[in-house]
């Protein structure tokens, strides 16, 4: 478990965790997510010792990570795939890694197969691909077979069969009970992979719940119906908070009334619906609606108006 109460960091007079609460329980995947400059990186630095807290504090298992024994068996952490000597092949930087908690050749070669690079263990680490390296750090991670794992943008430069490994491995690792705390910017990636998600704007904690929790409750549900009688069932649904827009012959979308409401008033009116859907906003809807105020650096073309002339 990871847990952070009234976490603060400030570089002079920049604040980049602004007191910010949270827990990472065992047995799921928790996403988290912000934009660039939120504080992420910052935060996970702090959980693993990398940066002090200016105050509050964050603990793994209940301890600063400083205080356990051997921290490698505790946690495992991928910050920047690039950290690897170059001049070292992919067997060396493991085994001398390895060595400082007396894990095993075994093992080093058990988590070189486990992410694919049983077959390049003698290659110089400088020569890797992005890709690669990303295999290397994961691998690294799991060396000390840790309870809890935390890995930010894993699958930055990996190929799609390196994604679905990526996450089947964290399902497989939270599945056995571990922790597993997991950053990224590809909200498809992350809407398959996370049961929770912590979203972090400008240093302060945005949302906290859920997949679904945080998308309902930031996103609206849409009605689908499609019937003959579509004045008549305005009328039967007409209240100031449902919006009834026409998409097609037919067919109407509806906001501000679930489906099952929707189908009750047609029905009590004897209006006949031979189709009637549903769907709610993504997660990439509610996660650029929750961190619309909080984007640090944003380029003039956006995803509601976007000048197509601009670009002829």
């Amino acid at each position: 478990m990871i847990s952070a109460e009234a976490l603060v960091k400030r570089y002079g007079s920049r604040t980049a965790v602004d007191s910010i609460d949270f827990t990472v329980e065992p047995g799921q995947v928790t996403g988290f997510l912000g934009p660039n400059g939120a504080g992420k990186s910052t935060t996970m630095r702090m959980i693993v010792g990398l940066d002090r807290p200016t105050s509050g504090s964050v603990r793994v298992n209940g301890r600063a990570y400083r205080e356990h024994a051997a921290p490698l068996r505790e946690v495992g952490v991928l910050l920047d795939a690039k950290a690897a000597h170059r001049g070292r092949t992919a067997y060396q930087h493991l085994r001398a890694i390895a060595a400082t908690h007396g894990i095993g050749a075994s093992r080093v070669r058990q988590v070189l197969e486990l992410a694919g690079l049983e077959s390049v263990a003698g290659k110089r680490v400088g020569g890797f691909s992005l890709g690669m390296g990303q295999r290397l750090g994961i691998a690294t991670a799991l060396l000390g077979d840790p309870g809890i794992v935390i890995l930010d943008e894993p699958v930055n430069g990996l190929d799609p069969e390196g994604v679905r490994w990526v996450r089947t491995l964290m399902r497989t690792l939270a599945a056995e009970g571990r922790t597993v705390l997991l950053s990224s910017h590809l909200m498809s990636e992350m809407s398959q992979t996370a049961d929770r998600l912590i979203v972090l704007g400008r240093g302060r904690i945005l949302a906290d719940g859920t997949v679904g929790d945080v998308v309902a409750k930031v996103t609206r549900q849409v009605v689908r119906v499609r019937t003959h009688d579509g004045a008549r069932l305005m009328a039967a649904i007409a209240d100031a908070h449902v919006s009834v827009s026409t998409v097609g012959d037919d067919a109407y979308e509806i906001t501000g009334l679930s489906a099952e409401l929707v189908a009750a008033a047609a029905s009590a009116a004897g209006i006949v619906l031979y189709e009637v859907m549903t769907s709610s906003g993504s997660l990439e809807d509610a996660y650029l609606a929750l961190t619309a105020g909080d984007v640090e650096y944003r380029s003039s073309l956006t995803s509601t108006a976007t000048d197509a002339g601009a670009l002829r």
